[in-house]
């Protein structure tokens, strides 16, 4: 499912009288609402649904695909997904 058949279901569920463009509003501030409390509070729960949070990668030694050199990877923060108890049982 991409961003405009996610925008499509919200529509569904929202109802006949809700517009498309409504619809993507919602979508859009969900997604700036999951963005901003990831950068405040470092992580965002949603009940049943799952929790995001930043982790951090540790420094490691990589290969150039290319060359087969050697390589220094740095030390990074990335977002990981926990799925919610809900969420595994829809599955």
């Amino acid at each position: 499912m991409n961003k405009a058949e996610l925008i499509t279901e919200v529509q569904k569920r929202l109802g006949t009288d809700t517009s498309k463009a409504a619809a993507e509003r919602a979508v859009d501030a969900v997604l700036a609402a999951v963005g901003h409390g990831i950068r405040r509070d470092r992580e965002v729960q949603l009940v049943g649904f799952g929790a995001f949070a930043v982790a951090t990668r540790a420094a490691r030694r990589g290969y150039n695909p290319h060359t087969r050199q050697p390589m220094k990877i740095r030390a990074m923060k990335t977002i990981r997904f926990k799925a919610g108890l809900e969420l595994k049982a829809a599955m």
